[in-house]
């Protein structure tokens, strides 16, 4: 939560420094202009914080590139003020939950596809090697849970508790992910004997569930 109230103060912070900006334009000749230096560090600013909530293949950021492009007859209000167009629809997806949802289905799509070569492996009897890419798989999917949640990252035990207090998923679903990287951890240390072969097939199956359910 702190994370989001800190993202949300910086738009805020942003778009009051565009309208300041505003404020203080100039005419030269014909054409009306703002402070360049102080456009550029606002621009590159808003730049910075557009693509960390939204990525840089975001229609958000590729809108931003688009405005800053010079055009003819065109000038640094112009352009501040399409950039400011751009910030204030990037805070409203942001603010609304948008972004967040629309990372989430991109993960899942890359971690279901992670996951197929994990299934492979098994069944081309490469069980240690399975289960090394399930738990990786299930470990990354935590990760970006907690990014959604505000919750900080940390070793996978940590953030499993982290995620069960913040009732994400219960206590059952808590402790099945334990036992998940229980084995993930035993193939990645070279010790095969600590787990079945039924193990990693169940670590595997849980997984898939585990993304269907929660990304």
């Amino acid at each position: 939560m702190q994370d989001k109230k800190r993202f949300s103060a910086r738009f805020t912070e942003l778009l009051a420094q565009a309208d300041e900006l505003e404020r203080h334009k100039y005419r030269s000749d014909s054409y009306e202009m703002v402070d360049h230096e102080s456009y550029l560090t606002w621009k590159t600013k808003t730049k910075n914080l557009i693509q960390l909530v939204s990525g840089r293949d975001s229609e958000h950021y590729h809108a931003v590139l688009v405005a800053e492009k010079p055009s003819m007859y065109s000038t640094n209000l112009d352009h501040l003020r399409k950039i400011r167009a751009a910030l204030r629809a990037t805070q409203e997806d942001f603010e609304s939950g948008f972004l967040n949802s629309l990372r989430s289905l991109i993960h899942a799509e890359v971690f279901s596809e992670e996951l197929e070569i994990s299934r492979e492996l098994f069944v081309s009897g490469y069980v240690s090697p399975a289960a090394v890419v399930a738990g990786i798989v299930l470990e990354t999917a935590l990760r970006s849970l907690c990014t959604d949640h505000s919750i900080d990252h940390g070793k996978m035990d940590r953030m499993n508790a982290d995620l069960a207090k913040a009732n994400v998923y219960n206590n059952l679903v808590q402790k099945r992910i334990t036992a998940a990287a229980a084995v993930r951890n035993s193939a990645a240390h070279g010790k095969p004997e600590e787990f079945t072969k039924s193990d990693v097939d169940e670590l595997i199956r849980f997984v898939g569930t585990f993304l269907s359910d929660y990304l």
